[in-house]
């Protein structure tokens, strides 16, 4: 669990703070997206989190302990953390870039030897091809995938990310995307992530904090603060097609209804924006689900603006 409780940032001769009186608990297990425009204090906030950047004031808990009284060192050693760039060391092969923190930690190398390979295959890294390629010889996206996979080689039980996804293209992002929100579900980490990208955010956060001059403007799960924005500020920050993007968090069996449909059914686990964009590819007014049913053009409507999706919303948070 991260807890921020009153976390404040000032820097000197700045008439505003960077981060204002900042609440927020991210529940263990569970993940949360800030976002908001720039100067925020997204980034700022996070970099609190492990102590890159110390609090001007306020709290701040990991787990239940009190992290401004630990060593700086310690924690950020238990705490993984995943940047844009990655940086990784490009002297150093990949099996050595994995291994930063277990060494650091003290680790048998028989241990660490093993843990390299374990997590190098969860980001879908073939050991035997990768383990001793060095960084220059990868691509983008497989550089982006040894960078979590160094954060997470100390099994850390909480999860930075600062924009991590941002330095690779949108079809690399995509698939990145896909395989860490596998990734998060089956570990089960404490994870914060910054992100400038609402789709990055609603997809990737259990819920998703917006942050506006350093100050926390909402804090919901993704589907409801889809659904609810807390005022004007942050209806217009998501955007006019909100309703659109909430559509992805929604699962297509809450529209199901008895109709039957012609054509290839929607896979488990399809949403309604999947529905609906078989339905616009088909020209079609109804699609089959998987299992039996289908998904019409009303039920459909009924489940993404009514009462009728609330199941979704619960499921989805």
């Amino acid at each position: 669990m991260i807890e921020l409780d009153g976390l404040t940032k000032r820097w000197p001769g700045l008439d505003r703070a960077a981060v204002e009186d900042l609440t927020l608990t991210v529940p263990e297990g569970t993940s949360c997206a800030l976002i908001g425009p720039s100067g925020s204090g997204k980034t700022t906030t996070l970099r609190m989190v492990n102590r890159l950047i110390e609090p001007s004031g306020g709290r701040l808990r990991i787990a239940g302990q009190d992290a401004l009284r630990q060593d700086p060192v310690t924690l950020r050693r238990s705490i993984g953390y995943v940047i844009q760039e990655v940086g990784l060391f490009p002297h150093w092969s990949v099996a050595e870039n994995v291994a930063t923190v277990p060494r650091l930690l003290g680790w048998a190398p028989a241990r660490i030897a093993a843990r390299v390979e374990e997590v190098l295959a969860l980001t879908g890294l073939d050991p035997d091809r990768f383990a001793r390629a060095r960084p220059h010889q990868l691509s983008g996206g497989e550089r982006q995938r040894v960078g979590v996979a160094r954060a997470l080689a100390g099994d850390p039980p909480v999860l930075l990310m600062d924009e991590p996804f941002g330095a690779v293209d949108p079809v690399v992002r995509g698939r990145l995307q896909e395989e860490v929100l596998r990734l998060l579900r089956r570990l089960r980490k404490t994870v914060l992530i910054v992100t400038h990208d609402l789709e990055e955010a609603v997809r990737l956060g259990d819920a998703v904090a917006v942050l506006r001059d350093g100050r926390l403007a909402q804090h919901a799960p993704a589907a409801a603060l889809l659904a609810r924005p807390a005022s004007a500020f942050v209806a217009e920050f998501l955007g006019h097609d909100r309703l659109l993007k909430r559509l992805a968090l929604i699962p297509a069996a809450a529209a199901r209804t008895e109709a039957s449909a012609a054509g290839e059914a929607l896979p488990p686990g399809a949403s309604l924006r999947d529905a609906l964009a078989a339905m616009l590819a088909r020209g079609a007014a109804a699609v089959p689900l998987a299992g039996g049913g289908a998904v019409t053009w009303e039920a459909l409507l009924g489940a993404g603006t009514g009462a009728a999706d609330r199941a979704g919303i619960e499921g989805a948070s």
